[in-house]
């Protein structure tokens, strides 16, 4: 089967670590956001932003918000290889694709981010150089097809969000963490990998027995995966500060469900960031999807909660 020719820049290479698996027996999310991270670093080269990553940088690039398909899971032991272009290019802000895939061409997962070009005291945005935007320029692409959002509305403003307001909304407190020194990047901030961490940390206070009693219906051994998410940064963390994840049901199809989380500061009641994700469960043994008996979905529909990303 042919590919899709990759993106203009290389970017991450490497493989996956069974440690880096999780009860699916696949690449955690985290992972995958791990690599796309890299990616980013890599990225800001090619667009002649040496060193971005450093602490004695003086410019960096600061994701404000990502799209991110997972196609294919990876699995122990399976080589990837990351390529990236930009697809948009305005006075301070960029819109770049990272495309990540297996060795023989397949995409593993693909992230689209909106990213501003930022002095490194207040992380505030500021023009892009003559030098990057030549850049630019050459490592122009368009949006590959496998990237293009299918399932999540990308033209919604990001909502207002607050501690107080996912109480109020009946979000289930789900996650409570600790923000640790080597959790952080150069400049002292939680590294983009570690929201989806906490979210994925989290998620089975939210979902264990929806998933064990769909195993159960089905004579499987079940598992969760993310097809899909959109992931808003708001303000980032630093050490020893505390997290707290916020999640709500939004959303139950046959055999999907849509659930919103907002990871907010519990001392200050602001939000840190927000995810939404489209998720299915899957048997271990066959790899292929399990779909819940209507009584099961039905169950789930009256979990329903109003939240937004």
């Amino acid at each position: 089967m042919s590919h899709p020719a990759p993106l203009p820049a290389p970017l991450y290479q490497g493989s996956v670590n069974t440690w880096e698996c999780d009860e699916g027996g696949h690449l955690n999310v985290r992972f995958h956001l791990e690599r796309a991270m890299i990616g980013l670093a890599h990225m800001a080269r090619a667009l002649e932003m040496p060193r971005a990553f450093i602490a004695a940088a003086g410019a960096t690039l600061v994701p404000r918000e990502a799209h991110i398909r997972f196609l294919r899971e990876a699995l122990p032991g399976a080589p990837l290889t990351m390529h990236g272009g930009v697809v948009q290019m305005d006075e301070s802000e960029a819109t770049l694709c990272l495309d990540m895939r297996h060795g023989e061409g397949a995409p593993a997962s693909c992230f689209t981010f909106r990213v501003a070009h930022a002095e490194t005291r207040q992380f505030r945005a500021f023009p892009w150089s003559e030098r990057t935007r030549e850049a630019g320029k050459r490592l122009a692409c368009e949006l590959p097809a496998h990237a293009a959002p299918r399932s999540i509305d990308l033209s919604k403003p990001p909502s207002v969000i607050t501690r107080q307001a996912a109480i109020d909304a009946g979000a289930a407190r789900i996650g409570g963490a600790l923000v640790s020194p080597d959790q952080c990047d150069a400049f002292g901030r939680l590294r983009g990998e570690h929201f989806v961490g906490r979210i994925s940390d989290s998620v089975p206070n939210l979902l264990a027995q929806w998933r064990r009693e769909a195993g159960e219906a089905n004579g499987a051994t079940p598992a969760g995966a993310v097809v899909e998410a959109r992931m808003v940064f708001r303000r980032l963390p630093r050490a020893g500060q505390l997290i707290e994840v916020h999640s709500g049901l939004v959303e139950v199809g046959e055999k999907t469900i849509r659930l919103v989380h907002w990871i907010v500061d519990p001392e200050s009641g602001n939000a840190w960031a927000s995810m939404e994700a489209l998720a299915l469960t899957f048997d271990t043994t066959t790899r292929k999807t399990i779909t819940p008996s209507a009584e099961a979905r039905a169950r789930m529909e009256g979990r329903v909660v109003k939240l937004a990303v």
